[in-house]
């Protein structure tokens, strides 16, 4: 107990520390394992378990929102096959310069060599960004949705160099893996059978590790693979979305173990620190042959950008590429201390540079000639939400409360923005007027402002960061109209507010008031409302008690937008 009080204590500072400096916590954590592992901190038995379980929960619930016809795009496939190609290409340049200018752990290494270890360079990491992606709520973003499918196909071909390299291909029994379609229907029955506490959190984990993990590992294929098919498998559950949810805390905190792992492959030697810094220079090179592919693939600037930000990074993949290449002779034990700072420092400065991905992306696309809409592909073209009075940003179950409330009772056009395309497609099943669009788009924002029509703006998305993302690119629009967000905890709201939104809206302080307002109405009314009765009606010298900006029904007419009611 005393090994794992150090190390939580180690990696808390860390991360707080981070943190201190405006950095992802993340990195404070990456930067504990190089310290635990530099001053000789005692081995955690199980600190490579907890890793494990926590890419395995992180690849489940990406799975859960992963739809598998997206490897399908050319956007996709093509940009992953190409941009390997370039990346093996230009690392072997670079390495060979590197080789003849006698660089140390360079020396007397063959042309395979450099290929492999420019093969395992090429690899984004996974899980670095869907935990990006998390973090902003955007992995159902369209250039979320891109990066996603890019990792997945790059994971399958280091599934495949490490089945060959090792000599064991996977097994004759893999083929029957195809069953688990068929069988996910009864999977999906029982899950809609665990109701909404302790037993579905139980059933997500077993899924990820039973028929994910472990189904996967025996028939000799990777297990974080299996684990993110499983999810896929059970994506379309209306429960899925929830169970994500669930799985989230305990997620996050089991990665912690993958990044504090990451830090401690080896404790480098200087020359080997020196290689690493070098190593980092083909990161612009990586950068530039993504955006351009994805440019070439009729993408927005924007969408280009952001996902050739987030997957500008090494990957833990290429640090296994290399610690199997060192095992079979194919490369020295060198490269694998080297490759590990490498990939952590690229966590480091990808972290740091994606903290300013919108603002980064919205400057430089600023910079370029305009695109022409019907140049690009149809899922990224100009939104129009017409001449809507009323915005809704994030049309999940807050969302869709606030888009039926000013529709229905307060009669305004309302359009709802939603980037999720499952959901989107649910409400417009429905009914509901709902554009597919990114809230923090600047040039979806000056489209609204041009309009001239919406008078309000209700920021309804899960995550502080996305609101605060998208009440930035009202300002820069000019947006003249009130803005309203939803803030999940108390700090968020002085944060909101600071910003400029208008009112804010604490989900669960706000809740106990309204709680205690209708129990007022009860009480005060002096008898009790019948099924389905409007609250507030009261004789006109008895006037019931009134939640802030809602009038009650003295037939004074409805309430409007000039009543202050947002």
């Amino acid at each position: 107990m005393g090994t794992a009080a150090l190390y939580l204590g180690v990696t808390f500072a860390a991360g707080l520390a981070a943190g201190l400096v405006r950095l992802p916590p993340l990195v404070g954590f990456l930067v504990a394992g190089f310290v635990l592992g530099a001053t000789g901190a005692p081995e955690l038995p199980y600190l490579g378990t907890l890793a494990d379980l926590g890419v395995t929960l992180l690849l489940f619930g990406i799975g859960l929102k992963f739809d598998p016809r997206s490897l399908l795009r050319r956007e996709v496939w093509a940009t992953t096959v190409v941009h390997m190609g370039i990346s093996v290409a230009v690392a072997v340049g670079f390495l060979g310069l590197l080789m003849v200018a006698g660089v140390g752990v360079l020396a007397d290494e063959s042309l395979g060599s450099l290929a492999l270890v420019g093969f395992a360079l090429s690899f984004s990491s996974t899980v670095f960004v869907v935990k990006l992606l998390d973090d902003r709520s955007d992995a159902t973003a369209l250039y979320g949705r891109i990066a996603i499918g890019v990792l997945i196909l790059q994971d399958l071909a280091a599934v495949v160099f490490l089945s060959v390299s090792k000599g064991e291909p996977p097994s004759p029994w893999a083929a029957a893996l195809v069953l688990l379609v068929p069988a996910s229907w009864l999977l999906r029955r029982a899950l809609s059978r665990t109701g909404h506490g302790e037993l579905r959190v139980l059933f997500g984990v077993l899924m990820a590790l039973g028929p994910g993990y472990a189904l996967f590992e025996a028939v000799g294929v990777k297990g974080d693979l299996g684990a993110l098919v499983m999810g896929a498998l059970l994506a379309s559950h209306p429960a899925a979305t929830e169970l994500s949810r669930h799985l989230f805390s305990l997620k996050e905190l089991l990665l912690v173990g993958f990044f504090v792992s990451i830090g401690m492959h080896g404790t480098p030697s200087l020359g080997d620190v020196g290689v690493a810094a070098l190593l980092l220079l083909l990161l612009p090179a990586q950068a530039v042959a993504y955006g351009g592919l994805l440019w070439l693939m009729r993408l927005r600037y924007r969408t280009t950008f952001l996902a050739s930000l987030a997957m500008t990074n090494y990957s833990e993949f290429g640090l296994i590429v290399v610690a199997v290449g060192a095992s079979t002779g194919l490369l020295t034990g060198d490269w694998v201390p080297t490759v590990a700072l490498a990939v952590a420092a690229s966590f480091v400065l990808c972290a740091a540079v994606n903290r300013r991905g919108v603002e980064i992306a919205a400057s430089l696309e600023e910079s370029l000639p305009l695109q022409r809409p019907e140049r690009l592909i149809p899922d990224d073209r100009p939104i129009d939400v017409g001449r809507a009075q009323a915005v809704v940003l994030g049309m999940g179950r807050v969302g869709r409360a606030a888009f039926d409330r000013l529709r229905g009772e307060y009669g305004l056009k309302v359009a709802g923005v939603e980037h999720d395309g499952a959901r989107v497609g649910e409400l417009r099943a429905a009914g509901v007027n709902v554009v597919r669009a990114d809230a923090t788009d600047l040039d979806f924002w000056e489209r609204v402002c041009a309009a001239g029509t919406v008078r309000v703006a209700v920021l309804a998305m899960p995550g502080e960061n996305a609101n605060l993302l998208a009440m930035d690119r009202l300002r820069e629009a000019g947006f003249a109209g009130r803005v309203v967000a939803l803030a999940r905890y108390a700090d968020e709201v002085g944060h909101l507010r600071k910003a400029g939104v208008d009112e804010v809206f604490h989900l669960y302080g706000t809740a106990g008031v309204q709680l205690a307002d209708y129990a007022a109405d009860l009480a005060l009314g002096e008898r009790w409302l019948e099924p389905g009765e409007a609250r507030g009606r009261y004789p006109e010298s008895e006037p019931g008690p009134q939640v802030p900006g809602e009038r009650a029904d003295t037939g004074a007419g409805r309430p409007t937008m000039d009543d202050g009611v947002t």
